[in-house]
């Protein structure tokens, strides 16, 4: 039996990374840390942006890592070890993660921040010059 995806369509050329994307998106499932996703409305002389806002508790400046590759945002956290510790009880998970948000074409990162437990990074996504482009048409006898 063949699988037919929605990018199988002969009109969709050179979807086939997309497809890719979105199957990997599915798979990860993980909801740990947190977070949201707000647009922020363009101001005085800043442009719309979009603002991922996620729950490190715990997590230091050090113990981040907000990286680009590709077309993803890749967000890491990784709690170094506190030495020994006689503990009671143990609720606060410290664990590692990775968070990956898949970019649009044309996006990027203005910077990330770290307050009160919440590190937000904040996105644009700059206005394309509209390109037309003409096309010659060779005419072969």
């Amino acid at each position: 039996m063949s699988r037919i995806t929605p990018f199988a369509s002969p009109l969709l050329l050179g979807f086939d990374a997309m497809e890719k994307t979105l199957e990997r998106i599915s798979k990860a499932s993980d909801g740990y840390p947190p977070y949201n996703i707000e647009r922020i409305a363009a101001g005085d002389d800043a442009p719309e942006r979009l603002r991922i806002t996620l729950a490190v508790a715990g997590f230091s400046e050090e113990e981040l890592d907000v990286s680009t590759e590709e077309n993803q945002l890749l967000i890491r956290g990784r709690q170094l070890d506190q030495g020994e510790r006689d503990y009671l009880y143990r609720g606060i998970a410290a664990r590692q993660f990775q968070r990956t948000f898949v970019l649009a074409d044309g996006m990027q990162v203005l910077g990330a921040s770290l307050k009160n437990g919440l590190l937000s990074v904040d996105l644009i996504r700059p206005e394309p010059a509209r390109m037309v482009k003409k096309i010659n048409i060779s005419v072969s006898q």
